[in-house]
């Protein structure tokens, strides 16, 4: 059974947003799904920073959704003991992740701006999704819906980005290249190259066992991070 650890966060002097809804159509949706036995929903509002690293212990996570607030470049906004915004920046959250990279196997940053930490983060996990730009509730949501019920479906990590992309086109919401994957997949060796090992007469030869390469892709969306594009932190003006 996979863990999906839900993180929200809305400080009280930022934006409202529509965390509730996302919340619950990720639920619903995986409510409904021909593979609801294997998921396990954990939520956890109003997101402090010392919530986030106690949440990760506590549930040990294989997946982790952050909806909320990004800062680009300056990190994700969490809240602080009086539910303001606290800003946890990227190196803070890369150290973090580097101790569960052993069992968190995707991080989605549902969050403006976030493709700083999402590509600061692929570092030490395989799936990492943020957002190259601002995107509006609507198409974040469509998005954690169309990723959500293709996981459910038993689709990969990475044919769920796309089928979260598909949902923003599909309502006719021109964000769909908003979200950004960045992915590690294992390239596993061909039958050919397989039996060809296998003829090998000496064992402990290191040629003779196909070994698995490692390739870094990334999908969708811009590949500049966008800076400059948010309000001062003193302002309040973040956005999604």
């Amino acid at each position: 059974m996979k863990k999906i650890l839900i993180l929200t966060a809305n400080p009280k002097n930022t934006d409202k947003l529509r965390l509730d809804e996302e919340v619950r159509e990720i639920q619903a949706g995986l409510e409904r799904s021909q593979r609801r036995d294997r998921f396990e929903i954990v939520t956890r509002w109003a997101l402090r920073v010392e919530d986030l690293r106690r949440a990760l212990l506590d549930h040990e996570p294989q997946i982790v959704h952050f909806c909320g607030h990004g800062a680009g470049e300056r990190g994700l906004a969490l809240e602080n003991s009086s539910g303001t915004m606290q800003l946890v920046s990227t190196d803070s959250l890369v150290r973090l992740f580097n101790l569960f990279k052993d069992t968190i196997e995707c991080v989605v940053l549902n969050a403006c701006y976030s493709e700083a930490q999402a590509e600061a983060i692929h570092q030490h996990i395989d799936y990492v999704v943020g957002m190259n730009k601002a995107i509006g509730d609507r198409a974040a949501i469509e998005f954690a819906v169309g990723f959500y019920d293709a996981l459910g479906a038993g689709r990969s990590y990475e044919n769920a980005y796309e089928f979260g992309c598909s949902a923003i086109d599909l309502e006719g919401i021109p964000e769909s290249l908003t979200p950004v994957l960045k992915s590690r997949t294992v390239v596993e060796p061909s039958t050919a190259s397989k039996k060809s090992s296998q003829g090998e007469s000496n064992p402990n030869n290191p040629n003779s066992s196909g070994s698995d390469s490692s390739n870094i892709s990334q999908s969708g969306g811009d590949n500049a991070i966008q800076l400059g594009q948010i309000g001062r932190a003193d302002n309040i003006n973040i956005q999604r």
